[in-house]
């Protein structure tokens, strides 16, 4: 199957804008991945389409990612769905609260790690969630001894990834970057596909994942709602947000700090 893939170039051509979490490919990529993926994929309530093998493990939604022992745990998640374009949180969140959430990026010199001006980008992105006063704080650290996020470099058809909450309270652990494929993009483009990533961290789904195309151009698309939890925020509204964070797509230059709905979703959960 032949990969379609836009690059930052030819997605200015489009009002679509650049997948803050990955490439746009042929919307039957789900075909090279085997029946028995698939299945699984499905089953942990995701759809298979888009779904791709990336990084050692498989893409969904854009910018989630799923191990290989994901594929066969058993998910107790419920959905309540609402609307078509609202904001929505998993089944887990983070637990614990208050909680500072400690952060580790791996920049600076070597093939191995991200551009050292993206740890002002990630500064950024703390700072943004931390003006909000949250239950839920966050703080970048030096190492990554005892980071319950860390930032590291990907690679693969992809610009970042990063998975939902435990089922025991703490955030997903992992966020992957290709800044090769992000290119050269202003520090409030690169803080805001962070700030998107550590949302899924912490529990927050697309705004848009009912309808991928209300942000990324293209075929209407439904992300998967069965079974993986997409519980709608109260206080947030029925229609489109057209610049929250963590709508799917987001163009090349583009800078999302919190809209007045976004900053009533983070006040509601956290």
């Amino acid at each position: 199957m032949l990969k379609r893939v836009l690059s930052f170039a030819s997605l200015a051509l489009l009002l679509a804008g650049l997948n803050s979490c990955a490439k746009q490919t042929d919307e039957n990529i789900a075909n090279e991945l085997s029946q028995d993926v698939q299945d699984k994929i499905l089953a942990l309530g995701f759809s298979p389409q888009n779904a791709k093998e990336a990084d050692g493990g498989y893409i969904v939604e854009g910018d989630i990612f799923l191990a290989p022992e994901d594929l066969d745990k058993t998910l107790d998640y419920h959905i309540l769905r609402v609307g078509d374009e609202e904001q929505y949180h998993t089944t887990n969140l983070v637990t614990g609260l208050p909680r500072n959430i400690k952060v580790w990026i791996n920049a600076g010199n070597g093939g191995n790690k991200l551009p050292t001006s993206y740890i002002a980008a990630l500064d950024l992105a703390i700072q943004r969630y931390n003006n909000e006063n949250l239950s839920i704080t966050f703080s970048r650290v030096n190492s990554s001894n005892g980071a319950n996020i860390q930032i590291k470099k990907g690679n693969g058809n992809f610009l970042a990834s990063a998975g939902f909450p435990t089922s025991g309270g703490n955030p997903y652990g992992t966020i992957k970057v290709n800044s090769n494929a992000i290119g050269n993009q202003p520090q409030g483009t690169v803080a805001s596909i962070l700030a998107h990533e550590m949302g899924h961290c912490i529990g927050f789904r697309h705004t848009d994942f009912m309808n991928r195309a209300y942000s990324c151009g293209g075929q209407a698309v439904n992300e998967g709602s069965a079974g993986v939890g997409a519980i709608h925020i109260t206080g947030t509204p029925t229609g489109p947000d057209a610049n929250s964070w963590m709508l799917s797509c987001i163009g090349q230059g583009d800078d999302r700090p919190f809209t007045n709905n976004d900053k009533t979703a983070l006040d509601y959960l956290y």
